[in-house]
Order: C-alpha cells, then sequence, then structure tokens
C-alpha cells in the first residue's frame, strides 16, 4: 500500500529522518514510536503530503507521491488520506455535522450527499445525539469521534493519526484505540498512528520505531 524509500528531511542544520525505508500494508494498524524528536510527526506529516522530503521516495500502491504538483497533491490528499490529530481541529463556528460534511463540500459532493453520509458514520461512531452542538459543547471524546468521522467521510485508504489519544482521559483512549480497529475491520482502511500511548502501540498489528530519524528495531524482550 505505502512504500517508503531512503527517504530523508531536515530543516536547516538539522536532520530529522536519515534514510528512511518501510513498508505499510492494506487495511494495517501500524503505530510509529520512539522518544520526542524521533522524527515521529515528521515522518507523518511527509507521508500525508503535508511536507516534502528533501530526498526519497513515498508511493501510494503505484503513485509517487513526492513526484506530484502541489495542486495535484492537495487533490489527491482529500480523496485518499484522512487526518486525525491530538487536538481535534474542529472549527468551533460550525456544528459537529457541518465540520464532519467539510471534507465532503471541498471535494465537490453536494451537501445533501455529504450530510447523508456524515449521518452514517456519527451514528456508526455513536455520536448521532450531539450532532448539532458546537465543538465547544462536546466532551473532548466526543469531539475526537467527530474529528474520526470528519477523517472517513471521502473513504481515504489511509488514515494518519498524530497523538489521537494524547489528550484524552484514559477511559476514552482505550474506547478510541479499540474504535480505530473497529473501522479498520468495517471499512478496510490502513492506519498509521504516531504514539507515546504503550498500550496502543502494543494493540497494533505492528510498530515502526524511530530514534534519531532512523527506523531502529524494537529492544529485546
Amino acid at each position: 500500500m505505502i512504500t517508503i524509500d531512503h527517504l530523508n528531511k531536515s530543516y536547516g542544520t538539522l536532520q530529522v529522518l536519515r534514510d528512511v525505508s518501510l513498508a505499510i500494508g492494506d487495511a494495517e494498524v501500524v503505530s510509529i514510536v520512539g522518544a520526542s524528536g524521533a522524527g515521529k510527526t515528521t515522518l507523518l506529516q511527509l507521508i500525508g503530503t503535508l511536507d516534502r522530503p528533501d530526498s526519497g521516495s513515498i508511493r501510494y500502491d503505484d503513485t509517487d507521491i513526492t513526484r506530484m504538483g502541489s495542486k495535484a497533491l492537495a487533490a489527491f490528499r482529500n480523496r485518499h488520506i484522512g487526518f486525525v490529530f491530538q487536538f481535534h481541529n474542529l472549527l468551533p463556528e460550525f456544528t459537529a455535522i457541518e465540520n464532519v460534511c467539510l471534507p465532503a463540500l471541498i471535494g465537490g459532493r453536494s451537501r445533501s450527499e455529504a450530510e447523508a453520509e456524515a449521518r452514517q458514520l456519527i451514528e456508526f461512531l455513536g455520536v448521532a445525539g450531539r450532532a448539532d452542538h458546537k465543538p465547544a459543547q462536546l466532551s473532548g471524546g466526543e469531539q475526537q469521534r467527530f474529528a474520526v468521522a470528519r477523517a472517513l467521510i471521502n473513504h481515504p485508504s489511509v488514515v494518519l493519526a498524530d497523538e489521537p489519544s494524547g489528550n484524552l482521559d484514559t477511559q476514552h483512549a482505550e474506547e478510541l484505540h479499540r474504535l480505530f480497529f473497529r473501522l479498520r475491520d468495517q471499512y478496510g482502511q490502513t492506519f498509521v498512528i504516531v504514539t507515546h500511548n504503550t498500550a496502543l502501540a502494543r494493540m497494533s498489528d505492528r510498530e515502526i520505531r524511530l530514534c534519531d530519524g532512523r527506523v531502529v528495531p524494537p529492544p529485546a524482550a
């Protein structure tokens, strides 16, 4: 599904990623782990087309995204990639369901089609009764479920999550972790998750461990 070859990324004189090569399969739940500053979020941003590498390639099946122009990259991102962030990033002036609909509307779908799709998703995620509330009226766990629905509305093949449970209490974090696996089983998406949460990392199909910008083997048991 995703193949990364000899990826390098620097910011000024600081080299953040060093010759990173790895592969992520279809419908796989993968966690990216490592100490702060290891390059986890930078790697996720490159996979998500939010930044460009200095060298190396990232392929989604047969598509090399590192060779695409900005306009084509934005269209690819909207169609194929969903994002879940630690702080939800719901727009405060819109209701929860309006937030969920936004990527579909940006992608050119009608409002009625986007809302119908959004309501199916939030029903599946268990927050349909909160659809017309503004983000400030929702709990952290509810906001994160709407953020997940927003990530899924365009049926992306890949969902990228950056510390998705970092702002949740233990109960809501565990619920979110189980939800990712339900979604994978239901919709067949690939999940790539940056996390410091060891419980979530252990639940994943596989851990990718970074240290000083390099992929390293897991510690010996």
